[in-house]
């Protein structure tokens, strides 16, 4: 056990100031902090601790004209014993008196059960797997009961403790798993909506993604991960085609002019933003076309150009303009630009060739000027023998392009070896079926030349890239080397970006060849902001949308307008309570994969890889785990005075039962930084109002309830007046039967009516492999309280 300063406040004011300093946790009967400090079970342990148990006036016991108040400090002894108790409130009482031995009982205070932490299997038993393990609910972000044991785990669903490897992996932060609960209901356009919320062009980079999100898919850690990237491609197909539905313009102008040099993903993403909420907004794009790399950089058989044309023509049906074929600074200058808006965002790109001081390098061909002039529909055979130096996605395009446009030989060279390319593995995989040929371990030394013209390349050995502290410094051997006969060669080994347009414009600062983004994008010009490759350098198109939506965020808040509609659809969408899944998640360890157009088929002006159809969206959704944790809520006292309705007064307000117990599986997000719980308040029944509290467990002596139920029910002559049912142990909060409640209320309590609520309130339960013997016995348990 480590150390930590324990500390006595003398008021519930000074106890409420040290809570709101980090590292600092509060004790009440001490039997909660057991979890918290004993050695291996947390990663991180309290500074220092605050005992509340010397405080005066939080352990009483009384009835008072509002019900009976409990203060925080009494401890579970006190509410099972209390005649006061038990003459109106005897299942609180009962609740009380089945919390573990008496030891615990004689300590345990009221306010520590309903704080503490849920249980789980593996928290109690963690050597079993052999030690710590990647727990979602403590630093990790896996729960392995979703395919390990789980029988005494949660059978409604999971709580959100933690983002989710999926969505932290993805630089855009898109809320995966959110839209696949969707997609698994049907809710297409909903789905559609979420991903709309962080990715105007869902279309676009559901093919040309590095899909970060897929790799971090705790899928991976059984079988395949989620295709992502197939399900995302059906939803931003459907925006394209309905983008009516999706992608409207304002209703109203705010009057704020934006100007956005460049077209690029991260300008156009800005551009949907400002627009959707009232901006005008100008593109100045000098290529004929918008788009930037989408249109130019990236060959037509990964994304095809009229999707880039669909998402175009929708901005300008939404009001924006493109000033396209004006070149900045030529045409135009920054100065003009920044005069006549409101406010300008730098999305240049980086377009430029940078030298690396190879003999013979201009000798060389730009594999990114090779790329544009294929889109530009130059499709003549770039040679022969076709040397490709670059291991990245960008090289990945021009070995391929190079081949499917007639050249012999096409073989590419890199410093990495194939494991660590930074290329995707299916671009990979696609350019060795195409006959490209990979060599890895290699950098160039010197370009070889017969009568003036390219014959070859010699390349230096690489056994290292990176250095100890993970940083690139190849190291190369000057002795090894390698020689490749060529009559072309493609460099794509980086690109740079160009920032001539800057020059007797106002002094932008830039720094090592990019321009220098600050907090918010902004620029070191007050109302100039720049995102994208041109402050980053090359990167992934996801990470250009990513910067276009925090950069237009940063305008609207420069320009002093409201939140921007994006921000307030996403604070808007309501989030469920606990994250559902199917039954056949655990079981279905194939992915849906597109078809590929066989070797013979592919060619420059045909897509690829096809879509995923419906059936196979909605199949691969299901197998999503929608991460979160499966333990479930411990506390017999919470069960019960959310049975009762009780309320919690606090030192700063009162709670009602529902969001105190159900608004958070961790009452530690429920209360405000320094909010100390100091007395329940329990109303008083009605008259004739039977109250229960029953719980299944393995020993009477484990304070962990396999199931309990605790209830309130009035009759009058036999119809149902009054009932409040709630469900313990059954998922990571007291789950409120409600449906049941409604199902019952007004109705004569029969055999028959019984049985059909107990069936009602476990329809929506998703029972995992090893706890589905927990729906019937709490179908039981529920009859049996309705007296059946």
């Amino acid at each position: 056990m480590k150390n930590f300063t324990y500390i006595n406040p003398s008021s519930v004011e000074d106890a409420s100031e040290l809570l709101k300093q980090s590292g600092t946790v509060v004790m009440g009967g001490g039997t909660d902090l057991i979890g918290v400090l004993k050695d291996g079970l947390l990663p991180e342990y309290p500074e220092q601790v605050v005992n509340l148990k010397k405080l005066p006036g939080l352990s009483q016991i009384e009835v008072k004209e509002d019900g009976l108040h409990i203060g925080a400090e009494a401890t579970l002894r006190q509410v099972a014993d209390s005649e006061t108790v038990k003459e109106h409130w005897g299942a609180l009482s009962t609740a009380a008196t089945s919390v573990a031995t008496p030891n615990i009982r004689n300590t345990a205070t009221v306010a520590g059960n309903l704080c503490q932490d849920i249980r789980c299997w593996y928290y109690r038993y963690p050597d079993i797997l052999g030690g710590k393990i990647d727990c979602a609910r403590k630093s990790g972000h896996l729960c392995s009961a979703m395919m390990g044991e789980n029988r005494y785990h949660s059978i409604f669903g999971a709580a959100k403790v933690c983002e989710t490897p999926c969505t932290g992996n993805c630089p855009a932060h898109t809320d995966i798993s959110a839209y696949m609960e969707m997609v698994r209901a049907g809710r297409y356009e909903d789905a559609a909506r979420v991903i709309l919320e962080v990715n105007p062009m869902p279309a676009i980079t559901s093919r040309v993604c590095a899909h970060f999100c897929m790799e971090g898919c705790n899928r991976n850690t059984y079988d395949e991960s989620l295709n992502v990237g197939g399900i995302e491609r059906y939803l931003g197909d459907m925006v394209l085609e309905h983008s009516e539905d999706f992608m409207q313009g304002p209703k109203e102008e705010n009057g704020k002019k934006i100007s956005i040099v460049g077209s690029g993903p991260a300008g156009l993403t800005a551009a949907f933003y400002l627009r959707q909420s009232g901006f005008a907004v100008t593109v100045y794009e000098k290529q004929k076309e918008p788009g930037g790399c989408l249109s130019y950089a990236i060959p037509a058989y990964r994304l095809p150009k009229d999707i880039v044309r669909k998402f175009v023509s929708v901005l300008e049906n939404m009001g924006v303009t493109f000033c396209c074929s004006c070149n900045v600074g030529t045409d135009i200058t920054l100065d003009e630009i920044y005069k006549i808006s409101d406010s300008v965002m730098l999305d240049t790109g980086t377009w430029k060739r940078p030298l690396i001081g190879l003999a013979g390098e201009e000798l060389t061909r730009f594999g990114l000027e090779f790329l544009i002039d294929v889109n530009n529909y130059i499709l003549d055979r770039p040679g022969s023998d076709v040397v490709v130096v670059g291991g990245g996605n960008v090289a990945m395009d021009v070995a391929i392009t190079a081949k499917r446009l007639g050249a012999h030989n096409v073989t590419m060279v890199c410093l990495e070896q194939r494991d660590s390319m930074p290329a995707n593995e299916e671009e990979v995989t696609r350019a060795l079926e195409e006959g490209v040929k990979i060599v890895n371990g290699w950098g160039p030394k010197e370009v070889l030349r017969t009568d003036g013209k390219v014959s070859g390349i010699v390349f230096k050995n690489c056994p290292q890239v990176l250095d100890e502290t993970g940083r690139f410094n190849p190291v190369y051997d000057e002795n090894n080397l390698l020689t490749v006969d060529a009559d072309v060669i493609m460099m794509a080994i980086g690109q740079k970006a160009d920032l001539d347009f800057l020059e007797g414009a106002y002094e932008v600062e830039t720094e090592r060849g990019r321009i220098k983004a600050l907090e918010g994008n902004k620029t070191s010009v007050e109302g100039i902001f720049a995102g994208g490759d041109v402050t980053t350098g090359p990167a992934t198109v996801i990470k250009a949308i990513a910067a276009g939506k925090d950069t237009a965020i940063a305008i609207r808040k420069y320009c002093q307008t409201d939140a921007l509609e994006v921000e307030k659809a996403a604070a808007a969408r309501l989030k469920e309570k606990l994250a559902s899944f199917t039954n056949e998640c655990r079981h279905n360890h194939e992915a849906a994969k597109a078809s590929l157009l066989s070797v013979e088929d592919r060619a420059m002006d045909k897509e690829d890889l096809s879509g995923l159809d419906e059936s196979a969206v909605k199949h691969e959704a299901s197998r999503c785990f929608n991460c979160g944790c499966l333990a479930v809520n411990p506390s017999d006292m919470a069960n019960m005075l959310y049975a009762y309705g009780a309320k919690i007064r606090t030192n700063m307000r009162e709670l009602d039962a529902e969001t105190f117990f159900a608004g958070s599986t961790r009452v530690k997000d429920t209360l405000k930084p320094g909010e100390i719980v100091l007395e329940i308040v329990v109303p008083m029944p009605s008259e004739g109002t039977t109250a229960v509290y029953d719980k299944y467990r393995t020993r009477k002596s484990i304070d962990f309830a396999i199931l309990a139920v605790a209830g309130t029910l009035r009759l009058e002559e036999g119809i149902v007046k009054e009932i409040s049912l709630v469900l313990g142990a059954a998922a990571p909060i007291p789950m409120k039967l409600q449906e049941a409640e409604q199902y019952l209320l007004g109705k004569e309590l029969t055999e028959e009516t019984a049985k059909e609520a107990a069936e009602i309130a476990l329809k929506k339960a998703i029972p995992l492999e090893m706890n589905g013997y927990k729906i019937e016995m709490a179908k039981v348990m529920i009859r049996r309280f309705l007296g059946f």
